[in-house]
Order: structure tokens, then C-alpha cells, then sequence
């Protein structure tokens, strides 16, 4: 038997729009690091966490049991939370150039 979580179609739709939008600017950011070993390996997780993300937001709305959307969801936050320690070490790194206005 299914599980439906009420709210959880329309917060899809909302979040969805959200991750998508997110993963196409950390793709622009992948593009515009260096051609360094540490950007290319920097350039496969900045594309790779922010998919994941949507990905799995997504199927937490397909979950068939209170269970299994407790471990998407858990999924979910540890790909965020691994998504934001990739975005502070670019940072430290000084990876990317500030755009001159």
C-alpha cells in the first residue's frame, strides 16, 4: 500500500523548479573552474551533488512507506549538506575569480 503524504505533490513541483534551477547554476560553476587536477575533480562533484538532490527530493514523493521517506529524505539532507562543504572549500580555495563589474 502506498503512503501519500499530503502537500507533498505541490511541494514537489516547488522544490523541483528550485533544485533544477540550482543544479543549472552549479553546472555554470563547474564549467568555470580551473583546468587544474584539483578543478576537474572539484568540476565532476559540483555537477554530480546538486542532480542527486532533485533527484532524490523526487522519489521521496514516491515513497511506500513512512520508512522509506524517512531514508530518502535522509539522503536528501546529506547530499545538501555535502553540497554546501563542496561550495566553502571552492571558496577557500579561491578557485574562481570575483567578476569585475
Amino acid at each position: 500500500m502506498r503512503v501519500r503524504f499530503i502537500g507533498c505533490e505541490y511541494e514537489q513541483r516547488r522544490v523541483n523548479k528550485k533544485d533544477k534551477k540550482f543544479a543549472h547554476r552549479c553546472v555554470k560553476l563547474a564549467m568555470a573552474l580551473p583546468e587544474t587536477a584539483l578543478g576537474k575533480h572539484l568540476r565532476g562533484q559540483v555537477i554530480r551533488w546538486p542532480t542527486s538532490v532533485a533527484a532524490n527530493y523526487r522519489a521521496i514523493c514516491l515513497s511506500q512507506s513512512k520508512p522509506g521517506f524517512i531514508a530518502k529524505l535522509s539522503i536528501v539532507l546529506e547530499e545538501a549538506d555535502e553540497s554546501t562543504f563542496w561550495l566553502e572549500f571552492i571558496i577557500d580555495e579561491k578557485l574562481l575569480k570575483k567578476k569585475s563589474s
